[in-house]
């Protein structure tokens, strides 16, 4: 009898030792992932393997920078630990909304960031509304990210589109001016050429010739020689992908018949193709000597020191600026992660990054920038053409359009 009453004893502890562990996990997922000392979770999502590769550890990179200068090392607000899960979407959306649906459910994370694909972010973006979840995007450009996919939890830092295209156009664009166009003939192509024209219009300049090219082409000649034929100012080129039509471009002599050519500044790898376009203007979104404030200066600093003496790359400052943004905006709310208050705090929010400052418009949580004005030259002991100064284009003059649906 006795032992049958110490059994009966030791499976009541047994159940009771479980209702609490239940009880406190659940307690624990209601809380938004914060453990009993209060820990801040962020899911950052990035391509850390595969095709952008790059992109997505200059990310990771830049945010990891972000946080310690944000909080002076101690990854900590208001007495709250910062902890960060770092997830790879392979750049496939259906592996994309796999980890953000772990970061979310497993991890109970209070911040999604990401992603280094725009069709990755889109698939994400659902799922932050879902679960009621602020996304910094970053460095995804797509407009529709805040255009017509827009929901009230996404905030991107990262430029778009648009503000390529008005960055484009500020840099060459004036009253009388003659632009052409080349680009790939699928929706990335056509959707930049049409932001470019808006914008280079609005100043007055005039678009008089668009050519768009197969994306797998190899052989430009038709469409440079279509250009040439129209007698432009100016040929203003978006391109992505390894088949570009730089080298055909050069070959034709197109600089030498008057017609100069423009573009964006790629990251530095991309930098090392564009040898026959040196002297050409353009734009840049970012290079490391570029913008002139303290905080560039810290990080072009703390990159050497951190990964062998290497600048900080295209995206880099993007992934610090995401960081400082959620540390700032952190801050504000004295450490409270509840997604209704950072909305509130966020909108009109302005902080300072290595770019200088940014601003979250209150209609669309785009951060408004700056960008650059740049001219292509050679430079002793450096192996690419370097993106150098003309002038800073403010935030207010690469504003976009605001896109979301009303």
């Amino acid at each position: 009898m006795k032992r049958s009453t110490k059994r009966f004893s030791v499976l009541i502890s047994i159940v009771i030792a479980a209702l609490l562990l239940t009880t406190a996990c659940s307690s624990n997922k209601a809380s938004g992932g914060k453990d009993d000392k209060g820990t801040i979770k962020i899911g950052v999502l990035a391509s850390l393997t595969g095709a952008l590769e790059s992109y997505g550890k200059q990310t990771k990179n830049g945010f990891e920078m972000g946080l310690d200068y944000a909080t002076d090392g101690k990854r900590e607000i208001n007495g709250k630990k910062i902890k960060v899960v770092y997830e790879d979407t392979e750049t496939k959306p259906e592996v994309a909304v796999k980890k953000a649906t772990k970061l979310l459910e497993e991890d109970n994370v209070d911040f999604l960031v990401g992603s280094s694909s725009s069709a990755d972010t889109l698939a994400v973006l659902p799922l932050a509304e879902e679960y009621k979840k602020i996304m910094i995007v970053e460095p995804a450009v797509a407009d529709s990210i805040t255009g017509a996919d827009f929901n009230k939890y996404i905030f991107r830092t990262a430029r778009n589109s648009s503000q390529d295209a008005v960055a484009g156009a500020a840099a060459i664009a004036k009253p009388g001016v003659k632009i052409a166009t080349l680009a790939p003939d699928y929706a990335f192509g056509r959707d930049g050429v049409a932001a470019f024209k808006e914008a280079a219009e609005k100043l007055g300049a005039k678009v008089i010739r668009e050519e768009y090219a197969d994306p797998a082409a190899t052989d430009f000649t038709s469409n440079i020689q279509k250009i040439i034929n129209a007698k432009p100012d100016y040929l203003f080129v978006v391109w992505s992908g390894a088949n570009s039509p730089w080298k055909q471009i050069a070959d034709m002599k197109v600089q030498d018949k008057g017609i100069k050519i423009s573009t964006g500044a790629p990251d530095i790898a991309a930098l090392s193709t564009m040898e026959p376009l040196v002297g050409m203007e353009g734009f840049s979104v970012y290079y490391y000597d570029l913008p002139n404030n303290k905080i560039n200066e810290w990080l072009v600093s703390e990159n050497k020191k951190r990964f062998n003496g290497e600048v900080p790359d295209l995206f880099t400052p993007g992934g610090m600026s995401a960081a400082i943004s959620i540390v700032e905006a952190l801050k504000k709310t004295d450490g409270n992660a509840d997604s209704d208050k950072l909305i509130k705090t966020m909108e009109g929010m302005s902080f300072d990054t290595p770019k200088g400052k940014m601003t979250f418009r209150k209609e669309d949580h785009q951060a408004l920038q700056s960008m650059y004005a740049i001219k292509l030259e050679k430079k002793d002991r450096v192996p690419y053409p370097v993106p150098v100064l003309i002038r800073e284009l403010s935030p207010d003059e690469t504003a976009p359009p605001i896109r979301v649906k009303k």
